[in-house]
């Protein structure tokens, strides 16, 4: 492992950009996703429709392909945008979709009298998600939600793709300078549960402490 503490600069400077990957993607994935999932259960067809055209676009394609295709792709259009930016819009739009999924289903959760009820009151279709439906809702996803952020910090590895100086991708370039494959891969997982775990362990006391209680 001497190859990893001679080299722990780069793995932490790795790790801050992966964190901030993480965090910059999953607050902008969290606000499309709740869009979407309004869009997903709206009275309006086209709405509707819209919804569920970007779910199933980009759930169904492979992260990777999203990844390169954005960044290569419009760059070759003429649109420029850095490495950075690029891996946090492609890896916001691809999380965003599994957050409208999962918010939608939170949606589901809540009696549909309630909505009924509020409608009654006056109240407009935003005005009820907005103050009804949406805070019971995130209460029940809680669990799914975060794993969902977990599951954003092992896929922000996939911006080493398009050379963001992420976590992975310094050790990329670590294992191409010094040719040590074990020591690499063994400390690169080591710094990812280092960010995996205690996220775990947070959503789990988050899920447990906003449970619904029914």
């Amino acid at each position: 492992m001497e190859v990893v503490l001679d080299n722990r600069d780069l793995f932490l400077a790795g790790m801050l950009t992966t964190v901030s990957l993480t965090l910059v993607s999953y607050a902008a994935a969290f606000v499309i996703g709740t869009v979407v999932a309004a869009f997903r259960v709206s009275p309006v067809p086209p709405l509707r429709a819209a919804g569920a055209v970007f779910v199933g676009a980009v759930r169904n394609t492979p992260l990777a392909v999203l990844m390169v295709l954005f960044f290569s792709g419009l760059g070759d259009a003429g649109i420029l945008f850095t490495r950075y930016t690029s891996a946090v819009i492609v890896l916001s739009a691809y999380t965003g979709s599994f957050v409208a999924e999962t918010i939608r289903s939170g949606i589901n959760t809540v009696a549909r009298g309630q909505g009924e009820a509020a409608r009654s009151l006056g109240l407009t279709f935003p005005q009820v998600l907005r103050i009804v439906v949406l805070p019971q809702a995130f209460r029940t996803v809680v669990g799914p939600l975060g794993s969902i952020f977990v599951a954003l910090i092992r896929n922000s590895a996939l911006a080493a793709l398009i050379s963001v100086p992420e976590l992975a991708g310094n050790a990329e370039q670590l294992l191409t300078d010094t040719a040590q494959p074990i020591p690499i891969f063994l400390g690169t997982a080591i710094a990812y549960m280092m960010l995996t775990l205690p996220s775990a362990w947070v959503v789990n006391l988050l899920e447990h402490r906003l449970a619904v209680k029914r």
